[in-house]
């Protein structure tokens, strides 16, 4: 696929109200960072004119979009910034940064010592040694790697008995899925399979977020390339491409254009994350969801930066509001500092948790049962900093949903045929 300038980003819109600098998390508590509207507008106009007026330390954004999502003039300024990292910046990723974004080889490499690399990393000496060579802070907590991954429970469990269903989507599952959370697909093909919707798994790679906020530009795009042409297939076939993480779908769908510069036209209304796409069946009468009658929670809903830019974050809690037992609470607006692999690097970690510090008291405040929130790296961030557990929404959805109930009120005629969906989580 060629590559052309996508963007349609004008950032001469830009009133200079800065208030893109008020709510930016970065600029409070990192003063080396210039901040959205100087990194931003202001310095593209500048940036256009000599590239020598390019600022290293735009590295310190976040890429949360919190800027974008507060200013009234729709300017762009986080895509502004990491296009401009792209275009200009002349420091070139080390094995660190390597390392943190290659998603899938560090997931592939691990799986077959999984036990041996989690002891490994949860080691003080090995902190401590990661912390001086590779600048990688020990007070960071890993998440853990699964011996056996979603898509081989998948293809051992639920693959055949997925031609069953009228309908199908393509499950993008994401790294996270497939190395860390195996339980995030399989409560997705429950909860799929459950309304009478068979799940396809695609020839997917990872998103390429981490990749670009690691300055691994041509791989980010050779990877969002990969996923375009697959993503394609799919929706020729009349499936849409359904996802778990807000990050991979807001990647996916804006930062593929805005910033890689990869044309993803043709499927971009087709990537959709599941809490919309499942709560817009439900809203129009083509699925039923029947909940269990003794499902008890106290839950704190911790709204992810990509999940506020994308603006569907009313979906999530409609679906999770209709479960009888729930008591759901909206915690404030306010990043939670990981922003993936930002909050790893030892330059950036007292900012992260500085940056988290509020979402932290909201939540041991609070003292829910558990934290609900779309974005894996949240997830990590707020485990290690609260001691709370954080649950994808799909999940607490299958926790919650009473399978055979939802499957009778879900049967067709055509659909009589379709196999239980207890049936394809056995294992």
């Amino acid at each position: 696929m060629q590559e052309k300038n996508l963007s349609s980003n004008n950032f001469e819109q830009c009133i200079k109200c800065t208030i893109c600098t008020a709510y930016c998390p970065v600029v409070a508590v990192n003063p080396a960072y210039p901040g959205p509207k100087q990194g931003g507008p202001d310095g593209e106009r500048l940036r256009l004119k000599n590239k020598y007026f390019f600022d290293e330390n735009l590295k310190y954004c976040m890429n949360c979009k919190r800027c974008e999502v507060a200013c009234p003039s729709g300017v762009k300024i986080a895509d502004l910034i990491h296009s401009a990292r792209r275009r200009y910046s002349v420091e070139t990723p080390g094995l660190r940064d390597r390392v943190l974004a290659g998603t899938d080889f560090m997931g592939k490499a691990a799986r077959p010592v999984a036990p041996l690399v989690n002891a490994v990393m949860s080691s003080k000496v090995v902190k401590d040694v990661l912390d001086v060579m590779m600048d990688i802070d020990r007070n960071r907590k890993f998440p853990k790697y699964k011996a056996k991954g979603f898509v081989s429970w998948f293809r051992k469990n639920a693959q055949a008995k997925q031609e069953g269903y009228s309908r199908q989507v393509a499950f993008f599952h994401g790294c996270s899925t497939e190395f860390q959370h195996p339980e995030v697909g399989q409560a997705f093909v429950k909860v799929m399979n459950a309304v009478g919707i068979g799940v396809q798994l695609l020839d997917e790679k990872c998103c390429g977020v981490a990749m670009v906020s690691n300055g691994l530009w041509a791989g980010a795009a050779r990877h969002a390339r990969h996923n375009v042409s697959v993503f394609k297939e799919a929706v020729a076939k009349g499936l849409p491409i359904v996802g778990v993480s807000s990050t991979c779908i807001f990647t996916m769908r804006d930062e593929y254009p805005d910033i890689l510069e990869v044309d993803n036209s043709e499927v971009r209304d087709s990537i959709t994350l599941v809490e919309r796409y499942l709560f817009e069946l439900v809203d129009s009468g083509q699925v039923k969801l029947v909940f269990k009658k003794d499902y008890r929670a106290r839950i704190a809903y911790h709204i992810p930066c990509h999940m506020e830019k994308l603006g569907w974050s009313l979906f999530t809690k409609a679906l999770v509001q209709m479960i009888p037992g729930v008591s759901l609470t909206v915690l404030d607006s306010s990043c939670c500092g990981m922003a993936g692999t930002y909050g790893f690097k030892k330059e950036n970690y007292k900012y992260s948790q500085a940056i988290g510090e509020h979402l932290f008291g909201q939540i041991k405040a609070l003292s829910p049962d558990f934290v609900c929130c779309e974005c894996e790296t949240c997830k990590w961030q707020i485990e290690m900093s609260t001691g709370r557990t954080v649950l994808n929404p799909i999940v607490i959805l299958a926790d919650a949903l009473d399978v055979d109930a939802t499957i009778a009120a879900n049967a067709a005629p055509a659909a009589a045929a379709a196999p239980a969906a207890a049936d394809a989580i056995d294992g």
